[in-house]
């Protein structure tokens, strides 16, 4: 299924997705000819990444799962900070899934008519996700563990993490 390809190149999204997790040495699997999931070390913890190819649109849907499960008494304040955190996002967005409560983030890639990604977009759209996982981690974990209130949650995450070196 993986094919190789000269590294300037650009390539189906999920083989050249592959060939930047293969460069990272991210532990990964392909899940057909349109999916590929990896494992990916970031600041608070290991996220999930994967990325699904949908061809009758072009489109490359990539999602970063920070592995925060959200209790149903957490909801109502997960989604009052996700409306929050979505307002500053230019690119993806948060969301909860609905089947598991799990926390994710899903940001949409639309390709030319080629269908092809190439290198630079692989990495700025995976940077983009783990980036935006690891800003706004502490702000969740401050309302499911902090018992702060979302406008709160946000404040100090965003402090927290202006103040870091």
């Amino acid at each position: 299924m993986h094919r190789e390809f000269e590294r300037q190149e650009d390539a189906a999204p999920v083989e050249m997705l592959g060939a930047l997790f293969d460069a990272r040495g991210w532990a990964h699997e392909f899940i057909g000819d349109e999916e590929i999931s990896a494992e990916v070390k970031a600041s608070w913890g290991t996220y999930q990444l994967r990325g699904i190819w949908r061809g009758e649109d072009n489109v490359l849907q990539l999602l970063c799962l920070p592995d925060i499960r959200i209790a149903d008494d957490k909801r109502p304040a997960m989604h009052e900070v996700l409306a929050l955190i979505n307002e500053q996002l230019w690119l993806g967005h948060f969301d909860i899934w609905s089947s598991g409560s799990v926390l994710l983030y899903r940001h949409g890639l639309m390709l030319g008519d080629d269908g092809l990604l190439s290198l630079s977009q692989a990495q700025q759209v995976v940077e983009l996700a783990i980036e935006e996982c690891d800003r706004f981690y502490p702000a969740f974990q401050f309302i499911l563990w902090g018992g702060k209130s979302p406008a709160e949650a946000l404040a100090s995450a965003l402090v927290d993490a202006a103040g870091e070196a």
